[in-house]
């Protein structure tokens, strides 16, 4: 018998992510993958699957088995092994808004132009296009790649590192100080499209004449409300907005994981800073540099 993940039970929205579908922009697609990439990659490592191995993004609790064989299972970084037939349970995330969980040899999902993840927006990718049901089958990979014990990985500060956007003069002048000096909350209507803030007003002087142009993870649209929406990995490819500033690469994953209701705080730093603060982040989610305006203990 092939080893495949049965779904027994599901309380709440978990789907089938990896690390997305880059390169396709182009082409309208948009990157999609995992809304916290650095927590992918620990439990990923953990099972010794490559970091961007296709896995379980959990918003709920679930009933799982795996038959066909034992396996190394990883929740949120944290490994165990079930026997074959063995039931288990994956609880809902205690802290942020998600939680992974990884089974050795990675979900062996088809692939829908080039990933395996779930983009809901276009009902293509996880297996069939949708969020997991109970009576779901999903097929496991070839594993017995090397375990690795990643540190702990856990949201810290709600200071969130951007770079300023192409398109100052769309603004008024004081937009970029309210954005520093504000603070905002998430908002519950936000969701993998985008994270929308609630807080101080950001005045532009747009007028809807502006032309679309392509979008990024991490652009920070402002709209006729004047409170910010912060585009996630399934955000479209083209946007009409004006874009204030961008979340940096290396804070994608500790802004995305913040729950409704918990604030939101910006600092503006250098293209530069922001390169160095990738090279900071390793794919298990260990930051080793000090964020602007957050001690080691803070």
């Amino acid at each position: 018998m092939d080893a495949r993940l049965e779904v027994l039970d599901v309380r709440g929205p978990v789907a089938v992510q990896d690390g997305g579908r880059p390169g396709r922009m182009h082409q309208g697609v948009p990157p999609g993958g995992a809304l916290v990439p650095e927590w992918l990659a620990a439990a990923n490592r953990a099972v010794g699957n490559a970091w961007s191995a296709a896995a379980l993004e959990c918003y709920g609790r679930l009933e799982l088995r795996v038959t066909g064989r034992s396996a190394w299972v990883s929740v949120g970084g944290d490994a165990f092994q079930v026997a074959e037939g063995e039931r288990f349970r994956v609880s809902a995330p205690e802290r942020g808004v998600v939680r992974y969980m990884a089974v050795e040899g990675g979900l062996a999902v088809p692939e829908v132009l080039g990933g395996r993840g779930l983009l809901p927006v276009a009902r293509l990718g996880g297996g069939e296009g949708r969020m997991l049901e109970p009576g779901d089958v999903l097929p496991l990979g070839v594993g017995g790649g090397t375990r690795l014990a990643p540190a702990p990985v856990e949201p810290s500060g709600d200071v969130i590192r951007v770079v300023w956007g192409p398109e100052p003069g769309r603004f008024d002048p004081g937009a970029q100080e309210a954005l520093l000096s504000g603070r905002f909350t998430v908002s519950p209507t936000s969701d993998r499209v985008g994270m929308r803030l609630r807080g101080p007003h950001l005045a532009h002087t747009d007028t809807g004449s502006g032309v679309s142009g392509p979008m990024v993870r991490g652009a920070l649209q402002v709209p006729a409300s004047g409170e910010p929406i912060v585009l996630g990995p399934d955000h479209p490819t083209l946007g009409g907005y004006p874009v204030l500033a961008v979340v940096i690469r290396a804070d994608w994953g500790r802004l995305a994981s913040r729950r409704p209701g918990e604030t939101v705080r910006f600092v503006a730093v250098s293209v530069e800073e922001a390169r160095e603060a990738w090279k900071c982040l390793d794919l298990v989610g260990a930051t080793t540099c000090l964020i602007p305006g957050q001690g080691a203990g803070s």
